[in-house]
């Protein structure tokens, strides 16, 4: 499915939250997952995404991709740590 460009950067997946929805309707109840996904390659640029689905891997899955859509890129600052004499 995915190919491996050298253009694209390589992303670290991170599920935040999961999350069972329950729908009480006529019939029962209808169980669907919701995941909270960010996602980041460790050197600036990072997002987040929301997934929705029956399956759980479905709503990562979905999550995941919602996250590379919506990247932004953070400041990264170099710190200094003092030294001890």
């Amino acid at each position: 499915m995915e190919h491996n460009n050298s253009n694209t950067p390589e992303f670290k997946e991170k599920v935040v939250n999961l999350g069972k929805v329950t729908k009480v309707v006529k019939g029962g109840r209808n169980f669907r997952w919701s995941a909270l996904v960010v996602v980041g390659n460790e050197n600036g640029q990072v997002g987040v995404g929301l997934g929705k689905a029956a399956e759980v891997t479905e709503a990562i899955r979905k999550g995941v991709e919602d996250a590379k859509k919506n990247i932004i890129t953070v400041p990264m600052l170099a710190q200094q740590f003092p030294t001890r004499s």
